[in-house]
């Protein structure tokens, strides 16, 4: 329970990446084009679970009648065991019958960026990054010990990381809407039109978003900000239940105008 409770208690620590560069997509769908929408978001390198979860959305959807769209809000690597199986699962087809949508979540992007440059590997490590290197078979702590360089470590990540994971990665768009649902990793910055936004808010923020909501005509599910159930709040549904700590991996469903939880 004390693992929980500083898990769920981490997310004051973190700070959020600097200016966009290049826009993420923002997509749109019409409010009819699904019989039933399945959204979870902050899998975090759980594997099995994810799996599990697609057999029951599979299950769940059996009986109904016409195209299903499961949506991932974001966050694939870091603290659970297995983020290369996260990733190469959600990079090939989705189940029959599905569409699979998969958004960029703030801890994707800096998987992208230390990547791409590997300058910042040690401040990226005390941020998250340990467990994701060891589900590639990356001894990073042996690394540091034998006093390999910068120069090193990056090519180590290069040759054992699979560059069309972080092609992947690269590709997400970052937000979609519905007619008046919209998914979000993080959240938005309130009373801010969503054309204008800002890829760092929807990937990091957490205020005024959480106590004040969109302020815009919108509901928003998001993930982000770690809770033992999903929260509930103004015109929003935090969805992120800390799969990696509790072992629960929340899916929100949207079945015509009933919204509920799987």
């Amino acid at each position: 329970m004390g693992y929980m409770f500083n898990y769920l208690g981490r997310w004051r620590q973190q700070i959020p990446i600097l200016a966009d560069r290049k826009q993420r997509a923002r997509l749109t769908f019409a409010e009819g084009d699904f019989a039933a929408v399945y959204a979870m978001s902050d899998v975090h390198g759980c594997y099995d679970e994810l799996v599990d979860v697609h057999r029951r959305i599979e299950e769940d959807a059996a009986r109904i009648q016409g195209p299903k769209l499961i949506v991932m809000l974001g966050d694939y690597v870091d603290r659970g065991p297995d983020s290369s199986a996260v990733l190469e699962f959600l990079s090939k087809n989705p189940p029959p019958g599905f569409q699979r949508l998969v958004l960029c979540g703030n801890h994707d992007a800096e998987l992208v960026k230390l990547y791409r440059k590997p300058a910042g590997i040690l401040e990226w490590l005390g941020f998250a990054g340990t467990e994701t290197l060891h589900s590639y078979g990356i001894d990073i702590e042996h690394l540091l010990q034998s006093a390999a360089g910068t120069e090193t470590i990056a090519r180590v990540i290069r040759n054992m990381i699979p560059e069309r994971h972080i092609q992947f990665l690269e590709s997400l768009p970052i937000m979609l809407r519905m007619g008046r649902v919209v998914f979000v990793h993080a959240g938005v910055r309130p009373g801010i039109d969503l054309k204008k936004q800002k890829d760092s808010d929807l990937m990091w923020i957490r205020q005024p978003f959480l106590d004040e909501g969109p302020q815009l005509p919108v509901l928003v599910i998001h993930g982000h900000t770690p809770g033992r159930a999903p929260t509930f709040g103004p015109q929003r549904i935090g969805i992120d239940t800390a799969v990696s700590a509790t072992g629960r991996l929340t899916v929100l469903t949207i079945k015509g105008t009933r919204v509920g939880l799987l």
